[in-house]
């Protein structure tokens, strides 16, 4: 396994549940900067490209935990994905090991990032989107370990039509068994279509699978045409072990609110369903894509946001019949309210969502204890007066804890 150590570099700090660096982590007296100066160190450091590679160089982190209760966090540094683990909720974490030896453009900002998930054996999957040299185009990439992340398979393009387009917003799931699910929004459709001088509004959700542990997958399939262009997904393995997938469609009318797929087996995708009908109507996207979590029971718990004039926040709906039909919306947040996240174990649902107060970067979180049918009030968990990467919620099976990249180190603390 990975060697474990405590991070030595003092513009490095961890925080976790009391939010004051670790014991590993905290300055000595003698050692103590200015929050000037700890920023002028990290800035230096992450510009120089011989210095060893930190998490608070990458704009965004990706966490997850495993069977066994390890957390595992990718992140991306100098077009590289590095990956860590830690057995102690985050005290403490290996050295950084390197996913892709040959370096290339990763996307790793906004809703883009490097995705991680491990199946029941152990083994570590990533996938990410290699950017092109065009703008908005993307190949969705894969690796994947089976040594406990010592060593990485060199990586692979998971999209079989390799023009130089968009293929973009990788999503990542790994089912009961082993299955590798992979979705994505894809070009392919669009660009047919503009050559033959047809409309095709938006883009498409395509999707690749495998059943043999990532050394090979199926032939890329449509799941849906009509997504917008450039909002993440929300991907998730249902009770029953089928892939169900959430984005942000396009639907007559140039109407952007969210659909649902809920597969019939692994190489069939079911009907297209409404999930939300704000009737927010733009000619753009918006760059903000929804959140999808499903309890043991298969109840569907889905957070997004719209910017409909008499609509416009974030909304959160249940559905208790495989997506045919959802809870009325719930509306929460304030002014400003963006990218929530959503985890729900059983009859506990957590949300949490950024927001800007004028002076600081919020993290507003509600929680629900009946399934969703009423909501505790508003509480801020952290806050930044920094940039900051947007908020994911995960859990272990026992606790349910909050990961979130900011320009001051990373967070990641039970809430």
């Amino acid at each position: 396994m990975m060697m474990k150590f405590h991070i030595p570099l003092a513009i490095i700090i961890l925080l976790t549940s009391g939010g004051c660096a670790t014991e590993s982590t905290a300055l000595k007296p003698d050692e103590q900067s200015s929050g000037h100066q700890q920023y002028a160190d990290k800035k230096a450091h992450c510009a120089d490209g011989q210095a060893s590679p930190v998490i608070e160089c990458s704009e965004t982190v990706t966490a997850t935990f495993d069977n066994k209760g390890t957390l595992w966090l990718a992140w991306v540094v100098r077009d590289r994905i590095y990956l860590q683990s830690s057995t102690d909720k985050g005290a403490s974490f290996s050295v950084p090991v390197a996913v892709n030896a040959e370096p290339e453009s990763i996307a790793a900002r906004g809703e883009y990032r490097p995705k991680i998930k491990l199946d029941e054996q152990g083994n570590i999957y990533l996938t990410w989107t290699q950017n092109l040299e065009k703008r908005h185009t993307g190949h969705i990439r894969f690796s994947r370990s089976v040594d406990g992340g010592n060593s990485f398979s060199k990586p692979v393009t998971v999209n079989d039509n390799l023009d130089v387009i968009g293929h973009r917003f990788d999503a990542l799931a790994v089912g009961k068994n082993g299955e590798i699910f992979v979705a994505w929004l894809d070009a392919r459709d669009k660009e047919a279509a503009k050559a033959g001088r047809q409309e095709y509004a938006g883009t498409a959700v395509y999707y690749a699978w495998s059943d043999n542990g990532g050394k090979s997958f199926y032939p890329n399939k449509i799941a849906a045409p009509h997504s917008c262009e450039c909002c993440r997904l929300g991907v998730e393995i249902d009770a029953d072990n089928l892939p169900v997938v959430l984005w942000r469609h396009v639907y007559d009318g140039n109407i952007r609110d969210h659909a649902l797929v809920k597969f019939k087996d692994w190489r069939t995708p079911g009907p297209v369903q409404r999930v939300s009908a704000e009737n927010w109507k733009i000619d753009a996207c918006p760059h903000h894509g929804p959140a999808l979590s499903i309890t043991d029971a298969g109840v569907y718990h889905a957070v997004w946001f719209s910017g409909a004039a008499d609509k416009q926040g974030l909304f959160y709906g249940h559905s208790k019949d495989g997506g045919l039909s959802y809870s009325p919306a719930y509306r929460f947040g304030g002014q400003g309210a963006k990218h929530p996240n959503v985890l729900a174990r059983r009859e506990q649902v957590t949300v949490v969502w950024s927001e800007f107060d004028g002076n600081d970067n919020l993290l507003q979180l509600i929680k629900s204890t009946d399934g969703g049918l009423s909501w505790s009030q508003p509480e801020v968990v952290a806050k930044t007066a920094e940039s900051a990467d947007d908020a994911f919620l995960l859990g272990d099976g026992e606790n349910v804890y909050l990961s979130w990249q900011t320009a001051q180190g990373y967070q990641f603390k039970p809430i």
